[in-house]
């Protein structure tokens, strides 16, 4: 049985183990929508548990004989998938639509590597925030677990592979993700926290330390900006340790003890990566206490998120440049 075009896979051991979990209605409404799927589409959704919304974005030309990177984004606070995907905008619309543009950075990836199907997996929850679906649910561990486990292993290709990607409050998803694993699994090839690590603390560490030592083709890419000192309305937006700047040098400072990192600066972007390109952060300056959180996906960083360290790197974009996306919007 195969649903969207053999995208997603079922076999009777998947059929059993979401009979058995929390999931129990995944497996229908599966069914549902490969009846209601042409094979032209490449997007659509559908919920995992009561409160998960689930939206799929395959390329059209997907092929289970191409190797799939598969990009869990776990949306900000406060932003629909809708909003997340991003639109060409109108005189009505809000302003939500047109500061990420995901979908458009997803088709501009999509052109730099045709040789791979390039799959986003938008994660939502009906709180529109992750740390505070995480505090309606002391399970979430578990449920974390379930949801990228069974989407993972219902992708129909021989060789596929798993990004963990988010920003604002979609990084608690991700610190959610490491703190249910004894290990980081080595089918998870890439972690990016476009300004989203406000959760990271030294418990994480000897994970990721573990993850990018031993798991071949690990790569770590951190985005923050001086959040320390912006304001909002006059006033702190984040407290002197609570936001990423603090967190990511406090991650960095980690990182440093077992990798060596190389610094290098641009007009307001400083950078610190190993040499290998494994691992990038990527410190934007605030000279003015202005706030500048969206911006750092919205400037091609989403893009540079999945490829900084490959040999498609800054090809046609350049990371807090002009948007290099901008025909692509629809």
């Amino acid at each position: 049985m195969n649903v969207g075009d053999d995208f997603i896979t079922f076999n009777i051991q998947s059929f059993y183990l979401l009979q058995r979990s929390i999931l129990s209605g995944f497996f229908g409404l599966l069914l549902m929508q490969s009846i209601s799927q042409q094979k032209s589409d490449s997007i659509f959704s559908f919920r995992m548990g009561e409160d998960v919304k689930v939206t799929v974005d395959k390329s059209s030309n997907f092929s289970k004989h191409k190797k799939s990177i598969v990009i869990f984004y776990a949306l900000p606070n406060g932003n629909t998938t809708e909003q997340t995907m991003g639109k060409k905008m109108e005189t009505s619309d809000d302003w939500h639509f047109d500061i990420q543009h995901i979908r458009a950075q997803t088709e501009f990836i999509r052109q730099q590597s045709a040789s791979e199907n390039i799959i986003v997996v938008y994660l939502e929850n009906n709180l529109k925030s992750w740390p505070a679906w995480k505090q309606k649910h002391p399970d979430h561990l578990s449920i974390i677990q379930h949801i990228v486990d069974t989407l993972y292993h219902s992708i129909a290709s021989k060789h596929k592979i798993i990004y963990l990607n988010g920003h604002s409050g979609g990084g608690s998803f991700i610190f959610g993700f490491m703190a249910g694993v004894n290990k980081i699994p080595a089918y998870i090839k890439r972690i990016s926290f476009l300004d989203s690590d406000y959760g990271y603390d030294s418990s994480y560490y000897p994970k990721l330390k573990d993850w990018l030592l031993h798991t071949k083709d690990s790569h770590l890419t951190v985005f923050a900006y001086n959040d320390s000192i912006a304001l909002y309305n006059g006033k702190p937006l984040v407290s002197a340790t609570g936001g990423t700047w603090y967190r990511s040098h406090l991650m960095m400072n980690h990182l440093s003890k077992d990798f060596s990192f190389q610094q290098t600066h641009g007009d307001s972007i400083t950078i610190f990566r190993t040499k290998n390109k494994q691992i990038g952060f990527f410190f934007k300056a605030n000279l003015n206490q202005g706030i500048y959180h969206t911006q750092q996906v919205e400037l091609n960083g989403f893009i540079h998120s999945v490829l900084f360290g490959t040999k498609k790197e800054s090809k046609g974009y350049i990371y807090y440049g002009t948007r290099a996306y901008n025909n692509l919007v629809k």
